[in-house]
């Protein structure tokens, strides 16, 4: 092996454009997803205290923030509803005429181009905040697909072009699939929240979405943030029931979970830069600690570089804005 002076790796970075030239990995806000709360009422736009600059949106404000978005050359946003009323059923999540249906609708007739995903899951509808249906305390699987699958054949009537199931529940994947199909809907793709772990990271986001559980967690059906050969073996089920993109959730703490999906399949793989992570660079940033920007964009360009194909992240807008 050649040794030093011979070889000397800093040739290439004493210049801007060979750094450029060389660069493994790269950032593009065609590879960003946008998340956007849509609430009950009319000109609401309530600001998320542990989320600066997110907003829970009424359907008529979250029109107008996704054209801004669309503006930035953001291609895609993915849709979380806060309803008026819960129930045990969560029945809000199916209604036609939920926020999340009527926000589809208005973003589509406003936007047709920004391309609309929507969360599948029941955990913002339902009055105990967990994800399916209850019984003596604990979730019933089984009777919880049908009502998913009900989910998501709501959203994409009400024009979505993607569904993301994010519950965990056990066969969702293959129950929404199934009910998209035998709708006339086959070609509407699913991204599964394949490999979600319990996170504490999720907190920011639970109050946004006021979806934190009455009671208990959420640990009897997400992941166990020790596991590593689980998520393989989760993403590996979701594709065989028919999931088009994998998601990793979190992404900060779970780099090497994000590396190991995209090198066990060649499905497109997405990650979620989740609220903890992002409130956690504003805390910093607010304090003097570190630099917002540069932080945000080395965070970003880590998750790229562990094999991210899409990244759902609430800095999508700030980073839009430096990648021009």
């Amino acid at each position: 092996m050649v040794m030093f002076p011979a070889v000397r790796p800093r040739r290439l970075r004493y210049s801007p454009v060979v750094r450029a030239m060389v660069r493994e990995t790269s950032l593009s806000v065609a590879s960003f997803v946008y998340p956007l709360f849509v609430t009950f009422g009319s000109n609401v736009k309530r600001p998320i205290q542990s989320m600066p600059g997110c907003f829970a949106e009424s359907v008529d404000v979250v029109a107008k923030s996704a054209r801004d978005v669309h503006a930035l050359g953001i291609p895609a946003v993915i849709l979380f509803g806060i309803p008026e009323r819960k129930d045990e059923q969560g029945s809000g999540a199916y209604d036609p005429n939920g926020v999340v249906q009527l926000a589809v609708r208005e973003i589509k007739h406003a936007v047709p181009e920004l391309f609309v995903i929507t969360d599948v899951c029941l955990c913002e509808y339902t009055s105990h905040g967990h994800c399916g249906i209850l019984e003596d305390g604990q979730i019933l699987n089984d009777p919880t697909l049908e009502l998913l699958a009900r989910v998501a054949v709501s959203h994409v009537r009400a024009g979505a072009d993607m569904v993301a199931p994010s519950d965990m529940m056990d066969g969702r994947v293959l129950a929404i699939r199934r009910a998209l199909d035998s709708e006339g809907l086959a070609t509407i793709p699913i991204m599964s929240y394949a490999v979600k772990y319990a996170s504490a990271f999720y907190g920011p986001f639970r109050e946004a979405a006021d979806s934190t559980p009455a009671f208990g967690d959420r640990k009897s059906h997400q992941m166990d943030p020790a596991n590593r050969r689980e998520a393989i073996k989760e993403a590996a089920i979701d594709i065989e029931e028919g999931a088009d993109i994998i998601m990793v959730k979190p992404a900060l703490s779970y780099l090497d979970i994000i590396s190991d999906v995209k090198h066990a399949f060649s499905v497109p793989v997405a990650a979620y830069n989740v609220s903890g992570e992002y409130a956690m660079v504003h805390a910093g940033a607010r304090l003097g600690w570190i630099d917002y920007e540069k932080v945000m964009m080395e965070i970003l360009l880590s998750i790229k570089r562990a094999g991210a194909d899409l990244i759902l992240t609430y800095f999508a807008k700030d980073a839009a804005k430096i990648l021009g």
